[in-house]
């Protein structure tokens, strides 16, 4: 199995995937990264984790993905569920006591 230049693939012959499947899997899904299978030298194939694969085939919207953003930055994105339905409830409670 020999590794393409580019860090973000891993690039191995029909033969040595076909002989390393189960250990390949494991490595795309570790390293998050993605296999390419060649033939007699020419690229084939393409093999993706799930997580890669679902990514590509449904993007998120714009708006998911600046949400996401401005939620790492404020730190926001470490908060449990608990903590998040107790901050509902809490807005909830003011928005009843001034209405």
């Amino acid at each position: 199995m020999q590794t393409g230049k580019d860090s973000s693939n891993i690039i191995v012959s029909a033969l040595s995937a076909r002989t390393g499947f189960g250990k390949l899997l494991r490595r795309i899904e570790e390293e998050r990264r993605s296999l390419v299978i060649e033939k007699r030298g020419t690229p084939k194939a393409v093999l993706l984790s799930l997580r890669d694969y679902v990514r590509l085939a449904t993007p998120e919207p714009e708006v998911l993905r600046i949400i996401g953003l401005e939620s790492k930055r404020k730190g926001t994105d470490k908060m449990t569920s608990r903590q998040i339905e107790n901050i509902i409830r809490s807005t909830r409670a003011r928005k009843r006591k001034r209405g």
